[in-house]
């Protein structure tokens, strides 16, 4: 019988036993990162991918509801709208006689009031904390900020209304735009980065 030296370092385990878990480590855990040993994200933390924009060409409203929204919206303003036109023609009737209509003058600041009071209660402060006016709600659209998914406040809706301008000026182009844009937008939405899309009831 020879003498042979035994080899050198631990012996093996004769039952496969898994190495010994590094100290501090729980039995069972498996190694890697100690917060997130799973590599699942943390409670709390978004989802790969998650965000509030739309995606991109899916959900835009169209330009007919976005148009039929505006043509609800203008006659919503009607009860203010009406009296200022009478009290223009009963003012312009009078000017042909060489007479003043007091009448017709207190119909147009009394209709106009009113007309812009619906406007900013309607396109401003309901739009604005809500994503939609009356006519947006019936047509079953909504305004968001592109980047937030939110509604864009009151303030913004009425710097919105003012930009408009930019879409009627150059021979209401901007507001055709939407025919043929990717995300639907005016001009006015380009500049302040906002969206109409499909919001169903």
């Amino acid at each position: 019988m020879s003498d042979s030296n035994p080899p050198s370092g631990p012996p093996s385990d004769p039952f496969g036993q898994p190495p010994e878990q590094p100290m501090n480590q729980p039995a069972g855990q498996p190694m890697g990162d100690p917060a997130n040993p799973y590599g699942t994200p943390a409670y709390g933390s978004p989802a790969p991918g998650y965000g509030y924009a739309p995606a991109a060409g899916a959900n835009y409203a169209s330009w007919g509801q976005r148009v039929g929204a505006y043509l609800v919206d203008y006659l919503v303003m009607l009860p203010g709208l009406l009296p200022s036109w009478i009290g223009q023609v009963m003012s312009a009737n009078a000017a042909t006689t060489n007479e003043t209509s007091g009448l017709g003058t207190l119909l147009q600041v009394v209709g106009s009031l009113v007309a812009f009071a619906i406007f900013i209660w309607n396109i401003c402060l309901k739009q604005g904390k809500t994503g939609q006016s009356i006519g947006k709600g019936i047509l079953g659209i909504k305004l968001i900020g592109e980047q937030t998914g939110q509604p864009i406040g009151g303030l913004m809706c009425f710097v919105r209304q003012l930009l408009h301008i930019l879409d009627a000026l150059p021979c209401m182009i901007g507001y055709l735009w939407p025919l043929w844009d990717d995300k639907r937008q005016t001009f006015a939405d380009k500049i302040l980065k906002t969206v109409v899309i499909q919001a169903p009831k």
